[in-house]
């Protein structure tokens, strides 16, 4: 059974999947707060989402998932403009080049800061909130890319598997209080940071992605790969020995 949201927040939601999940929410008539940095893009996503179903509220905030102190507030600030919330949908993240011979702390923090810290400063309210009333859906985006330690670019692997585990942690706490915690492991998007990589295998559109990632999480998935072929290259990740991994160049 499909579940009945009328409020959503999607954190990260200017461009990419953000942008395409607001206007996915949107068709399905639910009202979504959309929180970013960029102002601009973001307000012109919102006034395309009111175009898209029978909801016509799309309110924006200004917001860096780096500034954790101003999250309380704003968060309460939002559930109340919206008049509740059903689902929250943390999106944001970086991933900036790491060379192979690169070794560079603040570009490693700056991405564990956007991508994992700032989903638990997020998440933790949205938490508390969900406890409370005994419901509520969770969605964390994490990556094929945290399945295995690869040597590209370790602090972004480090942090999409830190935001799976971080997830499960929270489903297992809160499952039981009627709160449904979505992972979602996307491969390859045709997106800005998709677009990174020179490996074209499953790739999909922004648009498709959400399409998937809205359908799992309202069916109450737990953990969702995008598209599904990924779970078969996850499961033959984990089974290539660590002698051998080591050796691989991707």
């Amino acid at each position: 059974m499909l579940r009945k949201w009328k409020q959503a927040v999607v954190v990260g939601s200017s461009q990419g999947i953000g942008e395409a999940l607001v206007y996915e929410l949107a068709r399905h008539d639910i009202s979504v707060a959309l929180v970013s940095r960029n102002d601009a893009a973001m307000k012109a996503v919102a006034e395309k989402a009111k175009t898209l179903g029978q909801a016509k509220y799309f309110p924006t905030y200004h917001h860096d998932v780096t500034n954790y102190a101003e999250v309380p507030e704003l968060f309460q600030q939002i559930t109340k403009d919206i008049g509740g919330l059903d689902v929250i949908i943390y999106n944001a993240g970086v991933m900036p080049d790491v060379k192979l011979d690169e070794y560079n702390f603040e570009k490693d923090k700056h991405i564990i800061e956007v991508n994992l810290l700032g989903a638990m400063a997020w998440l933790d309210e949205a938490a508390k909130r969900f406890t409370s009333v005994e419901e509520g859906t969770i969605v964390g985006i994490s990556s094929i890319a945290g399945e295995r330690g690869r040597i590209v670019n370790p602090p972004y692997h480090t942090s999409k598997a830190a935001i799976a585990t971080y997830l499960e942690s929270l489903r297992n706490r809160l499952s039981r209080r009627g709160v449904n915690v979505v992972t979602i492991k996307p491969g390859l998007i045709e997106t800005e940071m998709g677009k990174k990589s020179p490996n074209r295998l499953w790739m999909i559109t922004p648009e498709e992605a959400a399409r998937q990632i809205v359908k799992a999480a309202r069916r109450g998935a737990v953990v969702k790969y995008v598209p599904w072929k990924w779970r078969i290259m996850s499961f033959v990740l984990h089974s290539i020995p660590s002698f051998i991994f080591r050796r691989l160049s991707f």
